[in-house]
């Protein structure tokens, strides 16, 4: 990378951390407050809401995707008639989308009460609830949406990371403060609603003063955003790995149970937002060097990445296998209701977590060289993985079962990438990265052995933050053993680039 796209990596990095740190705190205290002030079947309830709203956000139909890959090299060339023009299609097709998403998610408020019963809350108060938790969406479609495009494609990732960490602080302390005050559920989540009209008050301001040149009085480039239906597929897929599960455990288990996974998938989604911070905004970055259509540029780049990512992905699922239970039980202690002590469950959720971002180097490429639809058929398939092997083995085997279904189609589309992006972007043989990916799979499996034979106890936060440090550093020790064995030639790789980096700074 070169300076200036160093110095953009590491802002947008540095705020992504700050909102990711907040999100995570925020995941685990909202969560816990909802359990133990009102219960495992309220906080099923809203996590099940939550997850039905989120399939209502493929009436997006790809515009998000489309409308930053369109605006990649006008941005560049700083052709400001085509940004204009790309921001107002974008406008008008947020706005068609939202009324649509409003009327589904008011539809939903009035079916969901009808088919998930609850002894917590009357008809009326869960179909509010529904609705109260669809404004988020509303709002992005209506107001955020189209800014956060602009800003993403410019590389300006930063601002988004820290108008969400405000929200995130704002909502978090009036979920907390009303629920000790025992507040009615429906009325803390409405109150909560003031976080959300904070961040779209801080991009809008953002936007308006910095990009003083939008005029919304441009004609619209409604052909610059034909990758929008290409880009759906890849949405649906992200929407369906997502909710599928909680939906499928909703009608298959109960609401207690969606939160016993909740809480299981929880730790998975905090290890994900650490693994978001070291790739925020290089979507944008790989989108830009693909612009400048330089091969060897991009090739050195991406091998760069696709190797230390790796690296990372096999020592923080370490870390997450061997504290994943021991960390859930004392979570829950105070909990009574339902029983949180499921050690297969975390298992499970650890290796499809794993397998989900060991594709994260190849998806990005999709995304950066605007591939939706040379790879919407393998989209569509790993989608159909989910939702129907999902619900056949969750049949038979409960939630083990519908994470199965998940665990399938990541291995599916981890293979799929793995030959697609090296062969027809990257230009390189795929079995450079699938000896990688295997080298990844050997690193986390040599690391989190040892824990199958520890009996791991959590009993307070210095317990949690002693067995982290300890866990990781001898993950990272096995890493680069195993390195050295197999792969030499990236640790030569990593070595020179770090020394030249010294060299010039100093």
């Amino acid at each position: 990378m070169s300076d200036s796209r160093t110095k953009i990596f590491i802002l947008n990095s540095s705020a992504a951390l700050m909102f990711q740190v907040f999100s995570v705190l925020s995941g685990f205290i909202v969560p816990k407050v909802m359990m133990e002030v009102y219960g495992s079947e309220i906080n099923g309830l809203i996590v099940s809401i939550t997850q039905f709203i989120s399939y209502f956000s493929l009436v997006e139909a790809g515009i998000s995707g489309a409308t930053v890959y369109a605006l990649y090299k006008p941005l560049a060339d700083r052709n400001i008639k085509h940004i204009n023009g790309i921001i107002v299609a974008a406008r008008n097709f947020y706005y068609k989308s939202g009324y649509i998403f409003t009327s589904l998610v008011f539809v939903l408020g009035l079916l969901f009460p009808l088919f998930v019963k609850t002894d917590k809350l009357s008809f009326y108060e869960v179909a509010f609830l529904v609705i109260i938790l669809g404004v988020s969406g509303i709002l992005d479609f209506f107001i955020l949406a189209k800014y956060q495009s602009l800003l993403i494609a410019d590389q300006k990732n930063y601002i988004i990371s820290l108008s969400s960490t405000v929200s995130v602080i704002i909502n978090t302390f009036i979920i907390v403060v009303l629920s000790i005050c025992n507040m009615d559920i429906v009325l803390v989540r409405l109150v909560a609603l003031l976080s959300v009209l904070f961040k779209s008050f801080i991009v809008y301001v953002y936007v308006m003063k910095t990009y003083r040149y939008l005029n919304y009085t441009e004609m619209a480039l409604n052909e610059a955003l034909d990758k929008r239906w290409d880009a759906l597929f890849l949405q649906i897929l992200g929407v369906v790995q997502n909710g599928a599960p909680i939906i499928l455990v909703t009608f298959l288990e109960s609401l207690k149970m969606v939160s016993v996974y909740s809480i299981y998938n929880l730790v998975m989604a905090g290890t994900n937002s650490v693994l978001n911070v070291f790739i925020s905004g290089l979507s944008a970055s790989f989108g830009h060097i693909i612009a400048q259509d330089d091969e060897d540029l991009l090739k050195r780049v991406y091998k760069e990445f696709e190797g230390m990512y790796y690296i990372l992905i096999a020592c923080v699922y370490s870390v997450a296998g061997a504290l994943i239970t021991p960390f859930v039980c004392w979570y829950t202690k105070n909990v009574s209701d339902m029983n949180y002590d499921m050690p297969w469950m975390g298992g499970l959720l650890v290796i499809n977590g794993f397998l989900f971002n060991l594709k994260t180097p190849q998806g990005m490429m999709v995304i950066s060289a605007g591939l939706y639809r040379e790879t919407r058929r393998q989209s569509l398939i790993q989608a159909v993985i989910v939702a129907v092997g999902g619900f056949v083995f969750g049949m038979y085997a409960g939630v083990g079962g519908v994470i199965a279904g998940s665990i399938l189609a990541n291995l599916y589309r981890d293979i799929e990438l793995a030959f697609f992006i090296p062969r027809n972007l990257i230009h390189i043989r795929p079995a450079e990265t699938i000896k990688r990916m295997s080298v990844c799979c050997i690193m986390l499996t040599v690391s989190y052995m040892p824990s199958l034979y520890m009996n791991i106890y959590i009993n307070n936060i210095v317990d949690l933050l002693g067995y982290t440090i300890m866990w990781l550093i001898y993950s990272m020790v096995c890493a680069f053993i195993v390195l050295y064995i197999m792969e030499k030639d990236l640790i030569c790789m990593i070595k020179e680039k770090y020394i030249s980096k010294m060299r010039r700074k100093y």
